[in-house]
């Protein structure tokens, strides 16, 4: 059985990452056999249950109000709204529902009362829930645990260092701290990153390293390849290839043995013999549906067809981690404090993000 390391370094993630690649294939699946079951993919379904309006700076986001992307807004939706998507998502095959909102950082308040009674209504479904909405006190974290949740998403996107190209209205020590606070629960953490911003591969090496450092390591990482949106500060970056997406694959599930693998944002540029490159790599996880919050994503009739050609079973609920208990809102031992937490912002500025801006309002930036 495969050691878990915390101590790796960058030089050594470097190493693997650029290894032959049929000899890191070999070593990649190799762990991935004695770890998982590499015939089982576990299939989630992403949802926006508020999009748009996120007063944030991230580069690569179409919901960032600053940006002009043609990406329609909408308030929250209801719980009924809720409970109908979860529905089709279990029916198409689905095991886990993830709600996604556009927000910085979750605010004690209705709609959060909302977002809690989500999580007990597709709990009471049998499916897991995960929640990704921004970050999140001690005490909130505890409060999604007690309605059921099962995950929670917090992406670190990118290495520490690039980070400061990519978002400049929140600290990369705040996705640390928000993880942190989910491991003070019984929730487990699901964190990853994006590649294709315009990083170098010691950035892809050094995200990584940060998260095999977390302890334990997150129980999900999901591997997005950039969608570049129009409107946004990576609008012309290029799409990575197939072959950088595969060797991202290999060396997160040597980093991280018992991770789940999950091959996120960009599958509708892969190939079905790119994708089945990634499952005997080590990827075991995808995001289904025809729509990754406001990126388009494979149908999951397709998936289904991809998953009877290559042999693969989805994952049923529950299997890595026990189904956690619901407790109703008016048994909850936490309650609503109505915390403003002080998040930092960082003062810096990326010129390419402060482009996008101005683009957006119809000012003219000389280059």
């Amino acid at each position: 059985m495969s050691i878990i390391r915390h101590d790796w370094t960058e030089q050594e993630v470097l190493d693997i990452y650029n290894m032959p690649l049929m000899d890191l294939l070999y070593k990649a699946a190799t762990i991935h056999r004695e770890c998982h079951d590499p015939n089982t993919v576990q299939v989630s379904t992403l949802l926006s249950i508020k999009t748009g309006g996120c007063p944030e700076d991230c580069g690569y986001c179409p919901q960032a109000a600053r940006y002009h992307t043609d990406i329609g807004g909408n308030d929250l939706m209801s719980v009924r709204q809720v409970k109908a998507q979860a529905l089709r998502a279990k029916a198409s095959g689905s095991s886990r529902v993830c709600m996604g909102a556009a927000w910085r950082n979750v605010k004690d308040g209705q709609e959060f009362e909302d977002v809690l009674e989500m999580v007990r209504t597709i709990n009471k479904l049998d499916m897991e829930v995960c929640c990704t909405l921004g970050m999140l006190t001690e005490n909130q974290a505890q409060r999604l645990a007690e309605a059921g949740l099962y995950a929670y998403n917090h992406n670190l996107d990118t290495s520490e260092d690039y980070y400061k190209e990519v978002i400049s209205t929140r600290g990369f020590e705040d996705r640390l701290k928000t993880i942190e606070n989910v491991r003070k629960t019984n929730v487990t953490v699901c964190s990853g990153g994006i590649i294709g911003m315009g990083e170098k591969v010691e950035d892809r090496a050094g995200m990584l390293v940060a998260l095999s450092r977390l302890s334990p390591q997150p129980e999900s990482v999901p591997i997005n390849s950039l969608v570049a949106v129009e409107g946004t500060p990576m609008e012309d970056q290029k799409p990575v290839s197939m072959w950088d997406m595969i060797r991202m694959v290999a060396t997160t599930r040597i980093v991280m043995p018992i991770t789940q693998v999950r091959l996120s944002a960009g599958r509708t540029e892969m190939s079905r013999e790119g994708q089945a490159m990634c499952f005997f790599a080590g990827a075991n996880s995808i995001f289904a549906g025809d729509k990754l919050l406001t990126t388009p994503n494979p149908d999951v009739h397709e998936d289904m067809e991809m998953f009877k050609m290559l042999g693969l079973n989805p994952q049923k609920p529950f299997v890595k981690k026990a189904q956690p208990e619901t407790v109703e809102a008016e048994d909850s031992e936490f309650e609503s404090m109505g915390e403003k937490p002080k998040w930092t912002r960082p003062t810096h500025t990326i010129e390419r993000n402060e482009a996008a801006k101005q683009k957006a309002k119809g000012v003219t930036v000389d280059k």
